[in-house]
């Protein structure tokens, strides 16, 4: 008789502690792990883990799979990269509360915020729900391939009850925030996760409109804090605008104080300019120490985004001719822009001069554009930057980028890496790995599907940073605890996270030597054939949720055992 339902065995064994590898079996029953040892019985069944690696599945806090969740059971492309567990409702943006009458804003915003294109949100949204609860209820109908935690979106929460005043950022009454904390305290009854917002002018609805929370006040968000104090749980996520000059943490330190529970938000490294982040982890470990849980979330690479015609964004989107051309079947435009006198007319155009677009700027920062190639390099140095070989060439950036964009079938592709790649390399965000109030997040899974496929972060930490990249590299078994471990107990998830007995059965077997990352693909896979980049790898053996492979080299098992958390 066996046993276990499922042995791994003779894998090296990175139970997510961040303590040191270990050659160990995991045994396996009931969804749960019921042994971690050598020489363990006989399973039902078996993998052969040897010569290979044994993780928890990765807690991905930092997603937006808020519409996907309702069309769709396989949380792509998530699943391609280790991914058991993701938390939506991030960035304040989502889309409950609701009612009938709010749906267009809170598509429009998520449309602008998430580059999830409207016509893609009104056909697969099913819109069944109106309060939060009503919507944690339709995700706890559905199966999936991963586990799901969903924050309260503030924005919605905002636009829900203040209306119109909500959306036009008016200060919030205190009847207002009263009845807020109403809701928000009926959502963590229902089992949110907790609260999420966002103070940074990056985030506008696709009409050009801020997001409806950038300027709530300190009392409102302090409000929401007390309810977190009061109910005893919960997790509270925001993004500011810590780039700009004299920004600090003492807004988010009062909040955490208030709400004695968790904090998170997001750091990174702008390219030029004073470097802010040193001093801001300095005030996060001053933090921690006052006492305070604050975690910052950082991305293992450039912050960035893939430009070309066939996505949403390139260094013309802007031009007057290019603008004319947008609307054509890809196969159509790339006709059109292959024409000598229409490229000469969009190289002579200047990008939109509107100071508020600072995307169309971005776009055109060739010094840390690259090919990304095949397979992708997301770490080159400034001589193949796109400047560069435009230089060598004798020819503008601007020409060189535009020819590489109408090669193909479909159009080359271009990698901008628009912050984190300070002097030209990944070192700034080497340094922010090493500070221990930071964990590994940011992959956007399920949000701009035709500019970044980042929810492939998991994967390329494992990669680049504790195997090929020699300098600054660091420890297998701390870049797995900060996807893992460590992202777990930020949410309040302590039933995984760790390879140990009695935990969730949500594991990894990983060919650590073998693990590749593929090319983005464009798929036209979204509901009105709507488009999304897609990422995938080579190397992940299993990946299993509760117990079950979800994944084997790859490809979906069919198996769908992951479910709502209520937290």
């Amino acid at each position: 008789m066996s046993e276990f339902d499922l042995v791994i065995r003779g894998g090296l064994v990175v139970d997510g502690s961040g303590a040191e590898p270990f050659p160990a079996d995991v045994g396996i029953r009931d969804g749960l792990i019921a042994a971690v040892g050598p020489e363990l019985g006989k399973g039902r069944d078996e993998i052969d883990a040897a010569g290979q690696i044994v993780t928890p599945g990765f807690v991905d806090i930092h997603t937006h799979y808020d519409a996907q969740v309702t069309w769709e059971q396989r949380l792509i492309p998530s699943s391609f990269h280790g991914v058991t567990t993701v938390v939506i409702g991030n960035c304040g943006v989502g889309f409950a509360p609701c009612r009938e009458a709010e749906r267009e804003q809170l598509v429009r915003l998520m449309e602008g915020v998430e580059d999830i294109p409207y016509p893609v949100l009104t056909e697969g949204l099913p819109w069944t729900w109106t309060t939060f609860p009503e919507y944690l209820d339709l995700i706890a109908s559905r199966d999936y391939d991963m586990d799901i935690a969903a924050f309260v979106p503030h924005a919605a929460l905002r636009v829900h009850v203040m209306g119109q005043r909500g959306a036009d950022r008016e200060p919030a009454t205190a009847e207002d925030i009263a009845e807020m904390c109403r809701l928000l305290e009926e959502a963590l009854d229902a089992g949110a996760l907790g609260i999420a917002t966002s103070r940074t002018i990056f985030h506008r609805s696709s009409d050009g409109k801020s997001i409806p929370t950038l300027n709530a006040a300190d009392e409102e968000l302090l409000a929401f804090a007390r309810v977190l104090r009061k109910k005893g749980k919960g997790l509270f996520q925001i993004v500011e605008d810590l780039h700009l000059p004299g920004a600090s943490l003492n807004s988010m330190r009062a909040i955490a104080r208030e709400a004695g529970r968790p904090l998170t938000f997001s750091i990174g490294c702008g390219n030029s300019g004073p470097k802010a982040w040193p001093r801001l982890l300095d005030e996060l470990e001053a933090a921690n120490a006052e006492g305070l849980v604050m975690k910052g979330q950082v991305i293992p690479r450039g912050i960035g985004m893939i430009l070309g015609f066939e996505l949403t964004l390139n260094p013309f989107y802007t031009t007057p001719t290019y603008s004319r051309l947008v609307h054509l079947p890809l196969a159509e435009r790339l006709v059109e822009l292959r024409k000598p006198e229409v490229r000469a007319a969009i190289l002579s155009e200047d990008m939109d001069p509107d100071p508020a677009l600072v995307l169309g700027r971005m776009v055109r920062e060739f010094d840390t554009m690259f090919l990304l190639g095949d397979p992708p390099d997301y770490e080159q140095p400034p001589e193949r930057s796109i400047a560069s070989l435009a230089r060598a060439k004798g020819i503008s950036p601007e020409e060189f980028a535009y020819d590489v964009m109408i090669e193909g079938e479909t159009g080359g592709k271009l990698y901008l890496a628009m912050s984190n790649y300070a002097d030209g390399c990944l070192d700034s965000v080497s340094a922010m790995l090493d500070h221990p109030d930071v964990v590994l997040g940011l992959g956007d899974g399920g949000a701009h599907v035709g500019t970044i496929c980042d929810a492939s972060y998991s994967t390329f930490a494992l990669m680049h940073w504790t195997r090929d990249r020699e300098r600054g590299r660091k420890p297998l078994a701390d870049v797995v605890h900060r996807m893992t471990q460590a992202t777990a107990r930020i949410a309040g998830l302590e039933d995984r996270g760790l390879v140990a007995p009695g935990l969730r059965a949500d594991l990894n077997v990983i060919d650590y030597d073998g693990l590749k990352l593929l090319e983005p693909e464009v798929c036209y896979d979204l509901p009105a054939g709507g488009r999304r980049l897609v990422q995938r790898s080579e190397g992940y053996q299993a990946t299993l949720v509760k117990g079950q492979v979800v994944c084997r080299s790859g490809e979906a098992t069919g198996a769908l055992p992951g479910q709502l958390i209520r937290a």
